[in-house]
């Protein structure tokens, strides 16, 4: 009994020193050799710092709105709300999210509504709202901004990511992204 539990502190011990020590020092090394050195997919836009892969919240009618958070869009924090979809709490968030999507978009009926704009994703990150969650939005943003909705159609067009390799994942508009390109059509 006695020379299993020594055998079983080194073996603590080596796999602390492996996976804690050396494991985090190989990867931190690995990330200072990739673009952005592992800080993430930074964009730069009058003078503000953004984050391209973790979803930030936008409300104002004038941009495109992103996938709500669970989380708030705390990255320290991310995941679900852990509410299945029969919660009572939860169906009420859902209610409230999209009767104010309805408000601020009037000519959209509850039917054509995706489920993507209502719902966050697992993370509560998600930076990716589909294209029809785009499109549903054109008019609203046109309205204010005084924008041709071509032209506008023809942005998610242009911001529309593909599938990995044609097949995997649907095609999404990463919503940082084609607000900026929004900000910079004027």
């Amino acid at each position: 009994m006695k020379s299993n539990f020594f055998i079983a502190i080194k073996l603590t011990l080596v796999c602390m020193v492996l996976f804690v020590g050396v494991y985090t020092v190989l990867v931190l090394g690995v990330a200072q050799l990739v673009p952005n050195k592992g800080e993430g997919d930074v964009v730069h836009f009058n003078g503000k710092k953004y984050y391209r892969n973790i979803g930030q919240s936008f409300t104002s009618d004038a941009y495109f709105n992103s996938r709500p958070s669970a989380v708030q869009y705390n990255a320290a924090a991310a995941g679900g709300s852990n509410k299945g979809p029969s919660n009572p709490a939860y169906l009420q968030a859902i209610q409230q999210r999209i009767d104010t999507f309805l408000q601020h978009n009037p000519t959209v009926q509850r039917s054509q509504i995706p489920a993507d704009i209502v719902t966050a994703s697992g993370s509560g990150l998600d930076p990716h709202i589909s294209v029809q969650a785009a499109n549903i939005q054109i008019e609203r943003i046109a309205a204010i901004r005084k924008i041709a909705v071509p032209n506008l159609q023809q942005l998610v067009i242009t911001a529309t990511e593909k599938p990995l390799f044609g097949l995997l994942g649907t095609e999404k508009v990463n919503v940082i992204q084609i607000n900026i390109a929004l900000d910079q059509l004027k």
